[in-house]
């Protein structure tokens, strides 16, 4: 009899999806995959900051994962290029609402850094930052453009 999947169980295979989608690298390439098929450095050229290293072994766990095919060409040199599988574009879909969320509100998030860091109480955010230009606030979570 098949368990239920319980993402909280460390041994659980959701448990390690979760965590390949919560590493920053892996969530950057979704993106930046979704847009375009990509050579290994031209990934790493528009990924700032990220090494060789850490963007060959996060490749590779994608790959593993059956998020992103690799096609190797024979040419010399060898060209490789990366692309996503249709399971990885239902991901990278998803991973597009994060990063939308996270465009919408990081002035909220700001906030309430320059709050922490100051050794203020969380308080509510003014609705300034999260009114979009022209509007009134609709309500927590809309960032005001500007």
């Amino acid at each position: 009899m098949l368990q239920r999947p319980d993402a909280f169980n460390a041994e659980c295979p959701t448990r390690q999806v979760l965590d390949r989608i919560g590493d920053k690298w892996a969530v950057l390439i979704l993106i930046m995959l979704e847009r375009e098929t990509l050579r290994f450095n031209e990934l790493r050229r528009r990924i700032e900051r990220v090494s060789q290293k850490m963007l060959s072994q996060t490749l590779k766990s994608l790959e593993r994962d059956g998020l992103v095919r690799r096609e190797v060409f024979a040419t010399v040199p060898v060209t490789v290029e990366y692309s996503l599988t249709d399971l990885g574009r239902t991901l990278a879909h998803t991973v597009q609402g994060l990063t939308l969320w996270a465009e919408t509100h990081i002035g909220a998030v700001q906030e309430a850094q320059r709050r922490y860091d100051r050794g203020e109480s969380p308080g509510p955010i003014p609705a300034a930052v999260f009114a979009p230009a022209g509007r009134a606030p609709a309500g927590p979570g809309t960032l005001r453009e500007g």
